[in-house]
């Protein structure tokens, strides 16, 4: 028998169902893992902790889950604010005037030359920290704005703009990638 969140959630706050939650883990833990691989930089072992760490805390909060939102987008929820703690408790002090010289030395045929997965990459680096989470939310994980927006704990304007300014950037900074494309 396939429960729907909100049952499945009834059953672990109101009879403390373990396999109910176990379900609801199983539901979204793949999802919730990819997604913070990608907030993670690409560090699986930390992506799969803070993973662990936010199912931990979703199950001790759920008697307090209202359902103003769906439960993977709470979900999504506390694991990007443990992940940004993380980042903000382990933040490196970084010479951001050595990065934007690295970053202006970088030629555009060397980024062709590593294929469209590299320039994608590259291109997503050169967004903002907020710019990257909002694409990834939006466009990967297909979450709207709305959700997005609650997610960051950011206004859906705020969201909208990140996305909007993001799209503009990968587009310009891909220009060079695209045009080759369809000229080769």
């Amino acid at each position: 028998m396939n429960l729907d969140d909100e049952d499945l959630i009834r059953r672990v706050v109101e009879d403390g169902d373990q396999r109910a939650y176990a379900q609801l883990v199983r539901r979204y833990q793949s999802q919730l893992r990819f997604s913070l691989r990608q907030l993670c930089d690409g560090d699986q072992g930390l992506a799969d902790d803070m993973a662990q760490e936010a199912f931990i805390k979703a199950y001790k909060a759920l008697p307090a889950f209202r359902g103003d939102a769906r439960f993977s987008t709470w979900l999504y929820r506390i694991a990007y604010n443990l992940v940004m703690s993380h980042k903000r408790k382990n933040a490196p002090v970084v010479d951001q005037d050595a990065v934007d010289s690295a970053q202006a030395q970088e030629s555009v045929e060397e980024a062709q030359q590593l294929g469209m997965a590299r320039d994608l990459n590259s291109a997503l680096g050169e967004l903002s920290d907020a710019q990257r989470q909002a694409v990834h939310l939006c466009m990967q994980r297909g979450f709207s704005h709305e959700e997005a927006a609650s997610i960051m704990k950011l206004p859906l304007g705020t969201v909208k703009s990140h996305v909007n300014r993001a799209r503009a950037k990968l587009q310009s900074l891909l220009q060079a990638w695209q045009e080759e494309v369809v000229s080769g």
